[in-house]
């Protein structure tokens, strides 16, 4: 079926980089259709920070930039004109009030993803938005090097201009099946290595799920590898029974799993006490012991870690938790030391993209002008949100570019 009305912009896909892009569009006067495969949009944006939807972050751009690694200054054109500031100051325009309770991530004051996107659905119907869900667009169409339309499963449509926000791989229940990916391909953009990426781990050693009723704060995690010495990350580590989560493995998860592609495993190190050194923790130790000559060695290493894991830590040193400091051979006791100083753990596998709540990787951003996120290679084709090869850590930092990206992009060249 052929649906004669030529629009100025389609957007494919319903998520927080395409709505942005088509609101943008509409407020300047465009005509828009969305296009959303699911039977709703923003599906994963729903999802977002656990439904609390950490939407960006009170970073300035240069060092929110940093925070991306090397390709991070692609960013500056879009978050010049659509910062943190501009963010929260559109969604207050549509009604949503936002607040940063620990001065740095900024959230809806309600907490709520479901205020977001029930604000964004509003102003896209004020807007005129012609939004069809349950359509999956099969291919972009061209004449030579010119965007003409899409053509869905049930009908084409025309446009000049499309934007594709489709994001990545992760979730495949909320829609993520990288046909974004697979349409750029046929139109001659080229897709980096796609790799699954903040999310659960898995580790080689077992006494993980013995720790796992507790939350440990502040840990600091680094690769035990001479060449990728330099990959660290810092937060709230959970243990679970097949390995580890918490935010400082998700934002680590999003180096580690191209190395464990490459080496099969990764030895890790784990500082689980709030940046202490060894010498710090050998003189709380004697101090703590020096206040009762009773107190056990399990008892001991709980002033500073949850029993259950502290239990651990002893048994991995030979350090029997109930003897007493003066009882441990100074051997055992520097083993200890050691180890509360730098715990090993070797990473040997994950979930795979239905854990990942991003996607490492995508389209060659050489393909894309910054300044525009128009293609390089077909006039008329636009670019927003996770389905480039830019991604970040925890924190807001995925969401405002998938908002900075959109709103650019929404803007159109033509």
């Amino acid at each position: 079926m052929k649906n004669e009305k030529v629009y100025d912009l389609i957007v494919i896909g319903g998520g927080a980089a395409g709505m942005m892009a088509a609101i943008v569009a509409a407020r300047e006067k465009r005509s828009v259709l969305l296009l959303e495969k699911l039977s709703q949009i923003g599906a994963k944006l729903k999802a977002t920070g656990g439904g609390r939807c950490n939407l960006t972050n009170t970073l300035e751009n240069e060092e929110f930039m940093a925070k991306f690694g090397r390709n991070g200054r692609f960013m500056q054109d879009a978050l010049k004109q659509f910062d943190y500031k501009a963010l929260t100051h559109f969604f207050k325009e549509i009604g949503v009030e936002t607040h940063a309770p620990d001065g740095f991530r900024v959230f809806p004051t309600s907490h709520s993803s479901s205020t977001i996107i029930e604000a964004l659905l509003s102003e896209m119907q004020r807007l005129g938005i012609e939004i069809l869900t349950s359509q999956k667009v099969q291919k972009i169409l061209h004449i030579d090097n010119c965007i003409s339309g899409v053509e869905t499963e049930k009908q084409i449509f025309h446009a000049k201009n499309v934007v594709v926000a489709t994001g990545g791989l992760g979730y495949p229940t909320l829609g993520a099946e990288g046909d974004g990916h697979e349409m750029a391909r046929e139109l001659g953009h080229k897709v980096t290595e796609l790799y699954p990426a903040m999310m659960p781990l898995h580790t080689r050693e077992r006494w993980v799920e013995n720790c796992r009723a507790d939350t440990i704060p502040k840990v600091e995690l680094r690769v035990a590898m001479k060449k990728h010495s330099k990959l660290r990350a810092d937060g709230d580590l959970i243990f679970t029974k097949s390995g580890i989560r918490g935010p400082v493995v998700l934002d680590a998860a999003r180096d580690l799993t191209p190395l464990l592609e490459k080496y099969g495993e990764v030895p890790i190190l784990l500082n689980l006490t709030k940046g202490m050194n060894e010498e710090q923790i050998l003189n709380h130790l004697k101090s703590e012991a020096a206040k009762n000559q009773h107190v056990t060695m399990l008892e001991l290493v709980s002033t500073l870690l949850p029993v259950p894991l502290s239990n651990e830590l002893c048994k991995l040193s030979e350090v029997d938790p109930l003897l007493t400091y003066g009882k441990i051979s100074g051997a055992k006791r520097a083993k200890l030391v050691e180890l509360l100083a730098w715990t090993p753990l070797t990473i040997t596998g994950h979930d795979g993209f239905k854990m990942a709540m991003i996607t490492r990787g995508g389209i060659e951003l050489k393909e894309i002008d910054p300044k525009t996120m128009q293609s390089k290679i077909l006039n008329g084709l636009y670019f927003c949100g996770e389905i480039m090869n830019l991604d970040g850590p925890c924190g807001g930092y995925n969401l405002q570019w998938s908002f900075a990206s959109g709103a650019l992009a929404g803007r159109l060249k033509s």
